[in-house]
Parts: structure tokens; sequence; C-alpha cells
């Protein structure tokens, strides 16, 4: 599985950034241009949400759950790339 650390991904532009937290802590402060598609929905339905010629950047609070999501997306045939450290790396790097 492939990742990227904050400072990697604040080098990138039009990228597809995913907030995998609950509607309510993205809706209390996100990853500038992330939208929000909580873990289970993204886990059960990713194909209402992504397209597999796309590449997507998802995160979570601390980087674990989004490490799993991309794992199970990636064996499914979707492009997806871990931000280490999630959430709280952003807030740390701002």
């Amino acid at each position: 599985m492939i990742s990227v650390t904050i400072q990697e991904l604040n080098k990138m532009n039009n990228i597809n950034i995913i907030d995998i937290r609950s509607i309510e802590k993205y809706n209390d402060n996100h990853i500038n241009g992330a939208k929000n598609i909580p873990f289970d929905k993204l886990l059960l339905y990713p194909n209402n949400y992504l397209e597999k010629n796309n590449t997507y950047y998802l995160y979570c609070q601390k980087g674990k759950k989004s490490s799993q999501l991309c794992r199970i997306l990636n064996s499914k045939g979707y492009h997806t790339i871990n931000i280490l450290g999630g959430y709280e790396a952003w807030i740390l790097n701002k």
C-alpha cells in the first residue's frame, strides 16, 4: 500500500481527498478540500463514491482506519493512498 505524508500532500494540487471520519468530526474541522465519506459507507458501497480510474487520498483521525480501508479498496481494484498520521498530523503541520 502506498502512503503519503502531510508534507507531501501539501505539495499536491487537484487531488481527491476523502475524510472517512464521522460527519460530526468532519463538520468540526477537516483537511482543506476534503470530501466526507464515512468509513462504513465507503467500505460497503465503494462503487457509489469512487471510480476505478481515479486516485483517492484517504485519511481518518490518526491514519490507522484509513490504512486498513486503503488495503481493502485497493484489493478491489480502486486506487487509494493513505495519508500518514491522518487529521492529527495535518493539525500539527498546519
